[in-house]
């Protein structure tokens, strides 16, 4: 899963747009990869062309995207080892399109067509390998020589891109800026649960329990207004109430005392 730590996100979700529609549609001889860990390294495979010294060769470069990308240009290196006037033996790839012609609006493909380009048309004016650079202007026989020789032992066909990879990464990636921008379940819970005060030992409650004379009677826990707190408010029960209540356990006094003044009457 991709980090870009290192990109500002409006840059990467218009990259990791970029990388989709190159994924679907590359350009001719270029196979684009991605750095799972991070969008700011992006590796790209470029078939040697047809009628120059890399013809059959697979090259692997590389482009490093800085924090301010794309106001500066990205930095680009071969990893494949090459024969060329403007690669230097490290890898770095010179050219003015990364350089003093950069563009903010030039994008990723733009790049990748200029460095293909470039293997069929050296620049050995502007040379970071001299020698390559000397060769191609003094004996070009020569200097295709040591460039196929090159190619044919280190521009090996390389272990194809996953296909769909970079699709799948563009995707995780928008779901990660989803994610970043929209709350989860989880914290609109705890949202809404920070706003609305917890359930207390205050709070308005009702409890049934037996009393001593096996009548159900009902305890009511004080209402706390000043908490400000929602609920039911407790009723107080009426006197009409509590005579009602009382009147079934009056009556059976009264019938006692009945019996027993009759009980009286009898012995006399």
């Amino acid at each position: 899963m991709a980090t870009n730590e290192n990109l500002p996100p409006n840059v990467v979700k218009q990259l990791a747009k970029e990388l989709k529609n190159l994924d679907e549609s590359p350009p001719e001889g270029i196979k684009v990869g991605v750095n799972d860990d991070d969008f700011s390294t992006i590796y790209a495979d470029i078939e040697g062309p047809a009628g120059t010294p890399y013809e059959n060769g697979v090259f692997r470069m590389k482009l490093l995207l800085s924090h301010d990308f794309p106001h500066s240009p990205p930095k680009a290196y071969f990893m494949t080892k090459i024969f060329h006037p403007n690669i230097a033996t490290n890898g770095e790839i010179c050219v003015n399109t990364l350089k003093k012609d950069w563009n903010p609006s030039l994008g990723l493909r733009h790049v990748l067509i200029v460095v293909r380009c470039l293997l069929i048309e050296p620049f050995p004016e502007s040379a970071l390998n001299e020698q390559a650079g000397k060769m191609l202007l003094e004996n070009y026989e020569e200097y295709a020589r040591h460039a196929r020789l090159y190619t044919g032992i280190h521009a090996k066909p390389k272990p194809k891109f996953k296909l769909g990879a970079i699709s799948e990464s563009a995707t995780a990636l928008n779901v990660e800026q989803c994610n970043a921008s929209v709350p989860s379940l989880d914290q609109k819970s705890a949202a809404v649960t920070a706003v609305m005060p917890s359930p207390s030992p205050l709070a308005p409650c009702t409890t049934a329990s037996k009393g001593g004379n096996g009548q159900d009677q009902a305890a009511v826990v004080a209402h706390m207004p000043e908490l400000g707190m929602t609920g039911s408010i407790p009723v107080p029960l009426s006197s009409s109430t509590q005579k009602k209540e009382g009147g079934p356990a009056k009556v059976v006094v009264d019938k006692k005392k009945m019996d027993a003044r009759k009980k009286s009457l009898k012995r006399l």
